[in-house]
């Protein structure tokens, strides 16, 4: 790809990225509208790809895809805020890394071509790899920090059986809301 094809096409897809950055989506409203971004900020990309020919236009065509995937998967995940659905996104981020390095190895011949699809799955691999660790990983912390905190509130009310009365009852009750009981 020439270099004016490279700067064209990173063009386009940096218009589609500097608009569609996580958002931390906590509303349906505002998962909404990050979807709508993302839908926008692809087509805009779409456009200014169509002055490509040939493979640059099939990266760059790729590339507005992968990131419309991305910003989706990532206003999916924060709006979920799960483990999960983190994990998900990291995976369909890799594949659609995947599918941009494919085009770009399709501009290859022979065993530069094998190598670099080889390449280009290998890094799939291993980022769907990290994907499932990250959330094994997020999964076994939050069983662990809740693990810890039935313990701590336990220790709490049990120094709270040292008093009577009133006191008894207001120490439980801080027990209760510190612990989230």
């Amino acid at each position: 790809m020439s270099r004016i094809h490279q700067s064209v096409c990173a063009a386009a897809v940096g218009v589609l990225f500097a608009f569609s950055a996580p958002s931390f989506a906590t509303t349906k409203a505002d998962y909404n509208t990050a979807k709508d971004r993302a839908e926008a900020d692809y087509k805009t990309a779409s456009v200014a790809c169509k002055s490509l020919a040939s493979n640059a236009n099939d990266v760059c065509v790729a590339e507005s895809k992968a990131a419309r995937t991305k910003s989706n998967a990532m206003a999916e995940a924060d709006f979920k805020n799960t483990p999960k659905a983190r994990s998900e996104a990291m995976a369909m981020a890799a594949d659609a890394d995947y599918d941009v390095a494919k085009q770009r190895c399709d501009a290859k011949t022979g065993n530069e071509k094998d190598v670099c699809v080889k390449e280009a799955k290998a890094a799939q691999t291993k980022t769907k790899a990290d994907a499932k660790a990250a959330e094994k990983s997020a999964v076994a912390h939050n069983d662990a920090s809740s693990d810890k905190r039935d313990a701590d509130y336990k220790v709490a009310m049990e120094k709270c059986g040292g008093f009577a009365g009133a006191a008894k009852d207001n120490c439980q009750s801080t027990a209760k809301s510190t612990y989230g009981k």
